[in-house]
């Protein structure tokens, strides 16, 4: 899957020109830029061009089903099927489904009623599109925050400089909390697809 920043643009937005650090950036851009997809529910850029196929249990009477990525974008086909050794039944947009993108979700209808999906493992299959078209500005913001934060190793509470020991706080406000720092936590949280 795409990184959310690259290596150059790192050392854009820092103002680095040297390669001193390269290696270990090679290294820490692209396990931040899975962790903050990990942490957030969602990959933001790698299904807006090209479509995600999700398959869902359904296993109670519902007429909603909510995608896993945000923002939803658009859907290119829902299939329905009555059990796991039948084929699937292509449905029909605004006339078997509609495609709620307010609520990330699409709706199971018969006109203008309110359907529910049929019961079972693997019981609807949805091809959709997801996301955004560049990484929204904010985000790339903490990015680069949280990339710095790892590169100058801030997450470690206690290290030795030149044989000195320095103690420093931890990473957020509230006593005894391993998350991230405040100000990057504030704005992966703005992101984070909460199920």
């Amino acid at each position: 899957m795409a990184d959310l920043v690259t290596l150059q643009d790192y050392k854009d937005a820092e103002g680095l020109t040297g390669a001193k650090d390269d290696d270990r950036l090679a290294i820490l851009v692209p396990q931040i830029s899975d962790l903050v997809k990990r942490y957030c529910g969602t990959s933001f850029i790698d299904y807006y061009s090209s479509d995600k196929t999700e398959v869902f249990n359904v296993t109670e009477d519902t007429s909603v089903i909510m995608v896993s990525e945000s923002p939803l974008v658009s859907v290119t086909s829902v299939e329905e099927r009555d059990s796991p050794s039948s084929s699937y039944t292509t449905l029909t947009v605004n006339e078997d489904y509609y495609v709620d993108t307010t609520y990330d979700a699409v709706r199971r209808i018969t006109g203008n009623n309110t359907k529910v999906w049929k019961k079972g493992y693997g019981s609807v299959r949805i091809l959709y599109r997801s996301g955004y078209s560049a990484v929204p500005s904010d985000l790339k913001l903490a990015l680069y925050d949280l990339i710095t934060y790892y590169l100058r190793d801030e997450h470690k509470e206690r290290r030795t400089i030149a044989g000195a020991t320095l103690q420093t706080q931890g990473s957020s406000s509230v006593r005894n909390n391993t998350d991230y720092p405040d100000h990057i936590k504030r704005v992966l949280d703005l992101y984070r697809v909460v199920v």
